[in-house]
């Protein structure tokens, strides 16, 4: 069935997706910053993406292990970004998600490079394999970003419990 579609029309049609969901990131993560992180919020996304990856079961997504190697690679790059422009604050004894201005504009500088990789890759490397791909690196920068965030909020969230007992308290 997918090799009746034209591949100009797969690669708009996952360009389109790929800016929808860039759009829903940053409207998600702006309305996440007015509320309190938990550890499950952390771990979900990963969690949830990973369901993608049933897309391998189908040999039109399977990608060759150096190219595999490749698509990480730069996930893990990517990722690095995203951990420096993630910070928490603590406000009313919750944890937040510092809001960062920078954030939002490398959001939007990664995904202008991996439209435009797509456009220059699409004509050298199958439509699925570079769906794989994508995938592949999309999983291999959010997974250890998400690490990063979770140890980075269990540490908070230790200073803040040890901060609360050894708060003396007066009875009179």
């Amino acid at each position: 069935m997918l090799k009746q579609i034209p591949s100009q029309w797969i690669i708009i049609g996952s360009t389109i997706m790929a800016v929808v969901m860039g759009t829903i990131v940053m409207t998600v993560r702006a309305k996440s910053a007015k509320r309190p992180v938990s550890a499950k919020k952390i771990i979900l996304p990963p969690l949830f993406m990973s369901t993608g990856a049933l897309m391998f079961v189908f040999e039109y997504f399977r990608v060759p292990p150096m190219q595999i190697a490749e698509a990480l690679g730069v996930g893990i790059l990517f990722s690095l970004v995203l951990i420096w422009t993630s910070k928490f604050e603590v406000k009313n004894n919750d944890i937040y998600l510092k809001q960062s201005k920078a954030f939002i504009f490398i959001l939007i500088g990664l995904l202008i490079v991996r439209l435009i990789a797509k456009v220059i890759l699409s004509s050298t490397i199958h439509v699925g394999e570079l769906s794989g791909m994508f995938w592949i690196l999309a999983f291999g920068m959010i997974v250890p970003w998400r690490i990063a965030m979770l140890i980075q909020y269990r540490n908070l969230e230790k200073k803040l419990t040890n901060h609360h007992i050894e708060k003396p308290t007066f009875i009179s």
